[in-house]
């Protein structure tokens, strides 16, 4: 994994009928698919939601979860 900022905000939003992982660095960006920040992504495990493993490692990293 990158050097990753410290700091930075987790979503989970319903697409379909999964929950996807979507990050911003601060308030002031709109959110965005995890994805857009390859440097930040982990494989999935099979049959999870579409960015866990990334949400996972960036909670160790000291980024903040926020209700959807």
């Amino acid at each position: 994994m990158a050097e990753i900022p410290k700091g930075g905000q987790m979503l989970w939003k319903l697409v379909g009928d999964d929950r996807v992982l979507h990050l911003r660095h601060n308030p002031s960006e709109p959110w965005r698919y995890y994805e857009e920040f390859p440097e930040y992504v982990q494989p999935d495990p099979q049959g999870f939601s579409q960015g866990i493993a990334t949400f996972m490692a960036l909670l160790k990293q000291e980024w903040t979860t926020f209700k959807s």
